[in-house]
């Protein structure tokens, strides 16, 4: 398969509060966010040119910057407005937009003081991750010796482009292993996330999901427990044990990209995509198309600060 590389296309993205050609929207090489990771990013999806939940993730980016101590020059509306547009301009109909904030080049030190912060957004088609065959018969994930850090060696709450790093890392020895992703325990061995999608396990009918306390709390998540939660289905959220996967009839993965995504295999054991999966991957898919869901002030400002994906 050939790649067609992302700065080679056509078309336009957000930059600074105006519209640059796509292939013109740049950084410079001396950038501190390229230097010492001070950057972060957002993924939303669209679905029939319309953007899921825009305004939970403009307000979430703001929450990552804050906890990396800086602050994005523009509102969660003009960026809400701003991905809106983008869509429009580039014809979106089922794809991905990608909001990014990062600090500049007016120092390379350490310290961001003083470094002038620069926002992007592109979009483009993506209608899904994964083949529909794996989006039926699940993806195979493989546990990682990479960990997810303590809470105070690392800025956890944050879409940080800095964490990403070990998901890559895990990642890429899981595909090289022949596994499709990797699955994540936590510094203190307790079942934490895949690469960059939220775990659940459905165990005796209920859905069990590790407590969001070292990687993000998924907008993605916190729709489908609120959408479980509505069809009747009980959902724990505890420290899971590894060895507990053993108890599980079904796995599955929820993310902005990953959206409901049944998992087949952990490492040698495999799981059937059951009847439970495939209802809330149903009920998943039916809001996503519906009308934009815009959620009220107070969920959004609950939401924002631990949001995910």
């Amino acid at each position: 398969m050939t790649l067609v590389p992302f700065d080679d296309r056509d078309g336009v993205i957000w930059l600074d509060g105006a519209f640059a050609p796509w292939r013109e929207a740049r950084l410079h090489v001396l950038s501190h966010g390229l230097h010492y990771g001070g950057g972060v990013f957002e993924g939303v999806r669209v679905y029939g040119g319309r953007l899921f939940k825009s305004a939970e993730h403009a307000l979430r980016l703001h929450a990552s910057a804050q906890e990396l101590n800086f602050r994005i020059p523009f509102t969660a509306a003009e960026l809400d407005a701003a991905a809106r547009e983008t869509v429009r301009r580039q014809g979106i109909s089922d794809g991905y937009v990608r909001p990014v904030a990062w600090r500049g080049s007016e120092q390379i030190s350490v310290s961001g003081t003083g470094a002038r912060v620069h926002v992007a957004i592109a979009a483009w088609e993506w209608p899904h991750v994964f083949s529909a065959a794996s989006q039926d018969q699940g993806i195979r994930l493989k546990t990682s010796r990479w960990r997810r850090p303590s809470p105070d060696t690392a800025p956890v709450r944050a879409k940080a482009a800095s964490l990403y790093n070990i998901g890559t890392l895990a990642r890429d020895e899981a595909e090289a292993a022949g596994y499709d992703d990797a699955l994540l325990l936590d510094f203190r061995g307790y079942v934490a996330e895949a690469t960059g999608a939220n775990l659940f396990l459905v165990v005796d009918g209920a859905l069990h999901t590790p407590i969001a306390d070292t990687f993000l709390n998924g907008i993605t998540r916190q729709t489908v427990i609120a959408l479980a939660r509505e069809s009747g289905i009980a959902v724990h959220e505890r420290r899971i044990q590894p060895e507990e996967l053993a108890r599980a009839d079904e796995v599955f993965l929820t993310g902005t990209a990953y959206e409901v995504q049944p998992v087949r295999a952990v490492d040698d054991r495999p799981y059937g995509v059951g009847r439970t999966t495939t209802a809330l991957a149903d009920a998943y898919r039916r809001l996503v198309r519906a009308a934009d869901p815009l959620p009220s002030a107070d969920r959004v400002g609950a939401d924002a600060p631990d949001g995910r994906r």
